[in-house]
């Protein structure tokens, strides 16, 4: 079997086997439903793993045109898949945090109503198909169908607990929100179609290459609101209200997912159509491009960074750090550069890990205390020494300690950016790696003073105040109740998910591969004479993404200022409400739809604008 063949079966393969636990679950024993459902998504991440390996060169594109349909003349009305070492890294990265999730989640929840033992895992299986799809495809119409598959299914596990409102709520304010994302993506494929009377990645970038001379009025429109709905999925500014919402709601395996690999979708999706459709001399000129990814980049971050630090709800302090190093991804993609790409997609990798490591500790508090509160689970943690350490370990990968990915990736985009992006990276990475080492310290060492249970806390004078769920008092996930001990499945995989990070910074052989993927990536035509007319193009090399001193040490740096914020602030009696500066910031966080709406709107003006 060529590569190429093996890119249907990566998507084909959770697909099947949601059908099949779906159509079985209702007979199936719950150990064996979960059993498939781990089966099928390593049978998935093995495809991806061995198409990505099989590759002749980084370089290279396996194309699968499915049916046969192959392309006549540079035209096509056939659905292609085309397997750049990009893509299937995000499908193999994709792959292997869904058989983490499943894994983690083993004998986790309480028990699934008779007869539905296979609705977790399938659900789970789905959402892994949805974004294996959309990583592959070279087609933009089917991209969208991927992406929305992806969300439907999200929407579903966000609410899965749906017995409680709050639940049920937070897929809602999902649910509408990226809604309006897809019909926005829908409208601007239709205006592409309307120009070029194609679908696909390749030709849509051919036919508008065929006519220089920069974009017109439909084209620009057609670009801002195709990327429009992938900067909802990216929880872009100002885009990302949704995100906080559904992480304080979710089960603990979906915010692995989350935060891991749907927001890194997204921009994925953003990079993916620039480079294939308006990169050429008929679409977005560059510094209008550049322009826009930056100034969302930077007001994503910053956003982030503070929203992050003022959270005493665990789950929302991880998802706003999720927001804030967003923005650092679209920092180095507004790069435009190999360089830039390289080390955005460093950063994911080890981010992925980092992340859904992070949550999985979160995940233990909740089922051990009922409680995702950093004040009332002060000291509470001393009894899960290992859960700790990984918490700590994980605060300071994410604040960039190296050797870990994340510290390489973050040194990459500041070198790419320029000097003024090194200050912005250490400060962002310094507020979020500190917000989680602060927790971590009160948490699981005590440190600190004792937070006074019996005061009672006021209660916000405004709703807009009343974003910040304190966490108290949450529900376990966990069947029978809190958990008396800590399943080993529950610690292995964090674990084994901050092993993977340090091993992206430490590979030689994973950093060359990516560089010379994120060549073949920007290479604009290069991707249409392969997909189109069969014939490879080598890109332009750039050097290989490597360890500079100066990143080691603005990445020691960041840890250390990540270190001394947490402990100044446990220090301090911990806040019950936040700060007074921070007020405006948290009404914008309202938690109302209209409000959430309202905001969508003025972010696709301020798009178009920063684009003309």
């Amino acid at each position: 079997m060529s590569v190429a063949q093996t890119l249907p079966l990566i998507v084909a393969t959770p697909l099947f086997g949601a059908a099949v636990l779906v159509g079985a679950g209702r007979r199936l024993p719950r150990y064996a439903a979960e059993m498939l459902g781990c089966l099928f998504a390593a049978g998935a991440a093995a495809l991806a793993l061995y198409a990505s390996a099989a590759t002749p060169s980084s370089t290279a594109r396996p194309v699968e045109w499915l049916g046969g349909w192959r392309p006549h003349g540079g035209a096509s009305v056939g659905i292609v898949l085309v397997g750049d070492r990009i893509g299937l890294g995000l499908a193999a990265l994709v792959s292997l945090l869904a058989l983490a999730a499943l894994a983690y989640a083993w004998r986790y929840f309480a028990e699934p109503p008779r007869r539905h033992a296979g609705s977790f895992p399938a659900l789970v299986l789905l959402f892994q198909a949805g974004m294996c799809g959309f990583s592959l495809t070279g087609d933009l119409f089917n991209a969208f169908v991927f992406f929305e598959l992806m969300g439907v299914v999200a929407y579903a596990l966000t609410g899965y607990r749906v017995e409680e409102a709050r639940a049920v709520q937070g897929a809602l304010v999902f649910a509408l929100v990226n809604s309006l994302g897809a019909y926005t993506t829908l409208l601007g494929i239709g205006l592409l179609y309307a120009r070029t009377g194609e679908l696909g990645l390749a030709q849509i970038g051919s036919a508008l290459d065929a006519h220089p001379g920069g974009p017109d009025a439909l084209v620009i429109a057609s670009f801002v609101l195709g990327v429009t709905g992938l900067l909802v999925k990216a929880a872009a500014v100002p885009f990302h209200f949704w995100l906080a919402d559904a992480h304080a709601v979710a089960p603990t395996p979906v915010c692995m997912l989350l935060s891991g690999v749907m927001v890194e979708l997204g921009l994925y999706g953003t990079a993916r159509v620039y480079w294939t459709v308006f990169a050429g001399p008929g679409g977005i000129p560059a510094p209008a491009a550049h322009r826009a990814l930056l100034a969302l980049g930077v007001l994503t971050a910053v956003l982030g960074a503070v929203m992050c630090w003022q959270q005493r709800h665990l789950k929302r302090l991880l998802a706003y750090s999720t927001i804030a190093h967003t923005g650092m991804f679209l920092v180095g993609l507004a790069t435009l550069t190999p360089e830039g790409l390289g080390g955005v997609a460093l950063y994911v990798l080890a981010h992925a890990g980092v992340k859904a490591a992070l949550f999985a500790c979160v995940g233990i508090l909740l089922d051990r205390f009922g409680s995702v509160d950093e004040l009332q689970l002060h000291g509470k943690g001393r009894e899960l020494r290992w859960a700790g350490v990984l918490f700590g370990v994980g605060g300071l990968a994410l604040a960039g300690l190296p050797p870990f990915g994340t510290a390489l990736g973050k040194a990459i985009i500041e070198e790419a950016a320029g000097g003024w992006a090194t200050a912005l990276c250490v400060l962002v990475s310094a507020a979020t790696g500190g917000a989680v080492l602060r927790a971590g310290a009160r948490v699981f060492l005590g440190l600190g003073p004792v937070p006074e249970s019996a005061a009672p806390e006021s209660r916000p004078a405004d709703a807009a105040a009343a974003e910040e769920t304190t966490g108290k008092e949450e529900e376990p996930e966990t069947r029978g109740g809190r958990l008396s001990r800590i399943p080993d499945s529950m610690l292995i995989v964090p674990t084994a998910l901050l092993a993977a990070a340090l091993a992206v910074g430490l590979d030689p052989a994973l950093r060359t591969g990516i560089g010379r993927a994120a060549d073949a990536f920007t290479d604009h035509a290069g991707y249409l004479t392969a997909v189109l007319y069969g014939r490879a193009a080598e890109p332009a090399s750039t050097p290989p993404p490597h360890w500079t001193m100066a990143g080691v040490l603005w990445g020691l740096l960041a840890t250390a200022l990540a270190t001394a914020l947490a402990l100044s602030a446990v220090r301090r009696p911990g806040r019950r409400e936040p700060t007074r500066w921070a007020t405006p910031l948290r009404r914008l966080h309202s938690g109302h739809v209209g409000d959430y709406v309202a905001w969508f709107l003025a972010g696709i003006t301020l798009l178009a604008a920063l684009i003309v």
